[in-house]
């Protein structure tokens, strides 16, 4: 099927991207980001918790401007928007770096959009529609991507709080009526913002999926040290955590659908925000080019730094438009979505490893420094390249598609 005119990406898309550039730079600049997260060397990697900061007032205006429903179905509360205009919005929030809970919202959204028909999944979109940020617990604490691969397990409500059925019975599919959740999501993101998590949790019948929020009895954030200022990233440890029928958002057996259903847009928002941050990478480091002289000339003067920087604008570009693509296909192709979504976080992957390289080494000893800005970029970018699987992953899996008859 024939993609739509510049990927479906018209007014409202446009006017989506613009305002949100115009909010971001003028409540989030660079020098605020520098000031929010890397202000204190010593707090942000000597501290017993790595800090996890975020403008709470900034995360209220978004919501206020709709950001948190952009892709919330209009029967939930939402705007409904298309999957382009998510992609332009999560592309922004890159590029700004902006510490906040919105992207892991908007992952978390698009799962809960594939079981957006059932009245639970619905009252969580809701909620997610008047500002309350969500996370995805589904990975386990081996670090594998793939959608089965969840450590959590539910048993039924009933036999869990009786301790006296038989070991078949309690690790048994838990049903409408709710679960208990036993196990240790791994590699939450924002953990510490999210106001509720999608956990994947897997029973006899299947992986189900629960939304648990993050005040229930018996959860446990574990907050991990990672590279990224930008973000946090952390263990959610549920011990007996019971799940009333309104959390359940999959019935076991139908989790796995959902996930898998879900990944190209996750798959999609990340490529878009490696994408945004490779073009700041990309800009800054050009116009330092332009006015930094060595020789007595602009250094952009010399081909062994006009060749990177044009390399970096063509791995951009090309990462852009397989994103820009893979978010279409969403809109007006599921059949293509996957291929497209994982070939987009491959070339996003890559561009954001080599304009992070470029923009450091074209910045001179200065750009190695705690005091330059592109080390907060490079970060995001290191962390950013391996969520949801980095580019080696993905060409295995678009290899496997292409073996199976489906690329």
């Amino acid at each position: 099927m024939a993609q739509p005119r510049d990927f479906g990406f018209g007014s409202e898309e446009q006017m989506v991207r613009d305002s949100a550039r115009k909010f971001l730079r003028d409540n989030a600049p660079i020098d605020r980001l520098r000031k929010l997260v890397a202000g204190d060397h010593h707090a942000a990697y000597e501290s017993a918790v790595q800090p996890a900061p975020y403008d709470e007032s900034v995360w209220r205006q978004m919501v206020d401007l709709g950001w948190t429903s952009l892709a919330v179905p209009e029967q939930a509360g939402g705007a409904g928007m298309k999957m382009v205009a998510v992609a332009a919005l999560a592309e922004e929030l890159g590029r700004a770096a902006l510490p906040s809970p919105l992207t892991a919202t908007l992952i978390a959204t698009a799962v809960l959009r594939v079981e957006g028909t059932s009245a639970a999944a619905s009252a969580w979109l809701e909620r997610v529609a008047a500002g309350e940020a969500a996370t995805l617990a589904a990975t386990g604490t081996d670090g594998s991507w793939e959608v089965d691969a969840t450590d959590v397990m539910a048993a039924p409500r009933v036999a869990a709080a009786g301790r006296a059925t038989s070991a078949a019975t309690a690790s048994a599919a838990g049903g409408g009526d709710g679960a208990v959740l036993r196990g240790t999501a791994a590699f939450v993101q924002d953990a510490r913002k999210a106001a509720f998590f999608v956990v994947a949790a897997r029973a006899a019948g299947g992986i189900g999926l629960y939304a648990i929020p993050a005040d229930t009895p018996g959860v446990t954030i574990r907050p991990d040290r990672i590279v990224d200022l930008t973000r946090d990233q952390a263990r959610v440890e549920l011990d007996d955590v019971e799940v009333d029928a309104a959390g359940v958002i999959a019935r076991p057996g139908d989790g796995e659908r959902a996930l898998a259903g879900a990944l190209p847009a996750i798959l999609t928002i990340v490529a878009a925000d490696l994408c945004g941050a490779a073009e700041w990478q990309l800009q800054t480091t050009a116009e330092y080019a332009r006015v930094r002289t060595q020789f007595d000339h602009p250094i952009g003067f010399f081909q062994a730094v006009k060749h990177p920087i044009v390399n970096m604008m063509i791995d951009v570009d090309r990462a852009r438009s397989l994103t820009y693509a893979a978010a279409c296909a969403i809109d007006t192709d599921p059949a293509n979505a996957l291929r497209l979504a994982r070939m987009a976080k491959a070339a996003a992957s890559d561009a954001g490893v080599f304009c992070a390289g470029r923009s450091v080494q074209l910045h001179g000893g200065i750009g190695f420094t705690w005091e330059c800005d592109v080390h907060i970029y490079f970060k995001r970018q290191m962390h950013n390249q391996f969520l949801y699987g980095d580019a080696p992953y993905q060409r295995a899996k678009l290899a496997a598609l292409v073996d199976a008859g489906d690329g």
